[in-house]
């Protein structure tokens, strides 16, 4: 099994917030992450793909191909906005960075399946909210696999 990784990157704003609860609850528990007036972070996204590289091409996917797949459904979406107001298939979610990269893995699976070579998979998708905090989804490791 081979693994190819994308990465890019993206600005963008968000507050966190659940409308479940008092203000209080969400100051306490969000801290300066639940500014009234929002907050920014530089995103850094890694796309992980995972396969055997195709006999023709020797790629297990296409990195200019996975590039613009990213900037499709990710980048143009979500770059320089607010992510609570402004895109779509994030509304309703507290824009964590733990739900983030979930959304972001539902958005690139499909695509990013039909350009890699057959039988590759969208192995995991990362997210740096900051150097320090990083989110990953993988579907492939689970609690048992640990």
């Amino acid at each position: 099994m081979i693994y190819v990784t994308r990465k890019a990157h993206f600005n963008a704003a968000h507050r966190l917030q659940n409308p479940e609860k008092p203000d209080e609850w969400n100051a306490r528990t969000f801290g300066k992450c639940n500014y009234p007036n929002w907050h920014g972070h530089n995103y850094i996204i890694e796309v992980t793909v995972a396969g055997e590289p195709d006999p023709e091409t020797g790629y297990v996917v296409d990195l200019g191909t996975l590039k613009k797949v990213i900037e499709e459904r990710v980048l143009e979406p979500c770059d320089h906005r607010n992510l609570n107001l402004d895109v779509p298939f994030l509304q309703g979610i507290i824009p964590t960075s733990e739900n983030l990269v979930y959304a972001f893995y539902q958005q690139l699976k499909s695509p990013v399946e039909a350009i890699s070579s057959k039988g590759s998979v969208l192995y995991s998708v990362k997210l740096f909210e900051t150097e320090r905090n990083i989110a990953e989804y993988c579907p492939f490791r689970t609690i048992e696999n640990i």
